[in-house]
């Protein structure tokens, strides 16, 4: 029974061997390798994938870039765990199509200028970018416990398989939350997981009954331990948890649903919270600023939210192709706000605190680097950023702008 004026808030997230996924890992590791030889490389990659079979298409504008496609694919695949013909979808023996082209020239000329500063934007559209309180990455509660709990399944599936030797590569996590009014969170009310396993038993019930024994005992308690104090409280053991709730999940991955790049913008991002401007990420080279202006806009919002300008906070970006400055900035800070300026006189602020333009969010986060393929499950925002090999990886999740917010609002 909720308390009166409280709410119940769900979000969903899927494992990296959901086909959607496979796809969007394909498309960004693609995308890696293009950048790897060729930084200038502008790419716009699209991967389909279904039982036996990978089509890789798009456009691409490279002067020196060579990309085995195949061999890529068949990586990522294997990297996975897809390395059983039993699966329906097998590394070693799948199919490969790669129908990619050139790069239209009419969108070329609009994005490649003779000042690299004035490069104009690959295309018209809205990002948003968002941040609340409700956890330590300022990040969404439900989706990130969704994401959470799959991170942890995926860890012994990888490197504890005797805990759980059935589990396959596909799985879906979903969590709804309890929040009052003012959008605190309450409780946990109702985890959904649904995992891909072998057939390990005649008797689908006794199969069931081993995976959500194997999740109560093994899966919860150990994400459980990863969370923060005030988080886990949240767990008061009267949540409802529902496992493999069609009885039987088999057959997965892409044998089982067609998998597509971009089809997951909502787990990528925010899990339904603040909004969304429809562009996907994976496959897209940084001049796009589906990506980039969407990584930029969570940049603002985190900084701002840490800062302490508000509890939570959506940041707007909006762009004209060929266009380097955005046409708009807007900022909602949902009357959270903790400081004398409007909404307004936040985004005014914010517009004239950070370079908006296309060139300078690729320099600012070193996004012609190759970064890509780890943000392609799990989510783009709320990672923890980290320098490997000395390239930048997640740097819109840094906090470094926080000093020059606080000045610029006297807090």
């Amino acid at each position: 029974m909720l308390k009166k004026m409280n709410y119940l808030f769900t979000s969903e997230s899927v494992s990296e061997g959901h086909p959607d996924k496979v796809a969007d890992q394909i498309s960004d590791a693609i995308l890696d390798e293009f950048l790897r030889q060729d930084p200038e490389a502008k790419v716009a990659c699209e991967t389909f994938c279904t039982s036996g079979l990978v089509i890789v298409g798009g456009e691409v504008s490279s002067e020196r870039a060579y990309v085995d496609i195949p061999a890529t694919v068949r990586r990522v695949i294997a990297r996975i765990g897809y390395t059983k013909a039993e699966y329906g979808f097998d590394a070693a023996s799948c199919g490969v199509i790669s129908t990619i082209h050139e790069q239209s020239a009419d969108i070329h000329r609009g994005v490649v200028r003779e000042d690299p500063d004035g490069q104009g934007a690959g295309d018209q559209g809205m990002m948003f970018g968002y941040a609340s309180t409700d956890t330590e990455e300022y990040m969404p509660l439900a989706l990130s416990l969704s994401h959470r709990l799959l991170h942890t399944l995926a860890d012994i599936r990888h490197n504890e398989p005797e805990l759980m030797p059935y589990l396959r590569p596909d799985a879906k996590a979903q969590f709804t939350v309890e929040f009052t009014g003012r959008r605190t969170p309450v409780r946990v009310h109702t985890i959904v997981l649904s995992t891909q396993h072998d057939e390990f038993d005649s008797d689908d019930a006794r199969m069931r009954a081993r995976i959500e024994k194997d999740v109560r005992e093994i899966v919860l308690p150990r994400m459980i331990a990863t969370l923060p104090e005030r988080t886990a409280r949240l767990f008061d053991g009267n949540y409802i948890l529902h496992v493999n709730p069609t009885g039987k999940f088999v057959i997965g991955g892409p044998a089982g649903d067609t998998g597509l790049t971009g089809r997951k913008i909502i787990v990528d991002t925010y899990g339904g919270r603040g909004a969304h401007g429809g562009g996907a990420f994976s496959g897209k080279d940084p001049s796009k600023v589906d990506r980039s202006a969407a990584y930029a806009a969570r940049y603002i919002a985190k900084n701002l939210v840490a800062a302490g300008v508000a509890e939570e906070c959506l940041v707007q970006l909006a762009y004209a192709i060929g266009v380097a400055e955005p046409v708009s900035v807007f900022v909602d800070t949902y009357g959270t706000r903790h400081v004398a300026s409007s909404d307004a006189e936040i985004a005014e602020t914010v517009h004239g605190l950070f370079d908006l333009r296309p060139a300078a969010i690729i320099r600012k986060f070193g996004l012609k680097n190759p970064i890509y393929e780890p943000t392609a499950a799990y989510g783009h925002m709320g990672r923890k950023p980290y320098v490997q090999d000395g390239i930048q990886f997640f740097g819109w999740e840094l906090l470094d702008g926080v000093d020059r917010i606080k000045q610029a609002f006297g807090i």
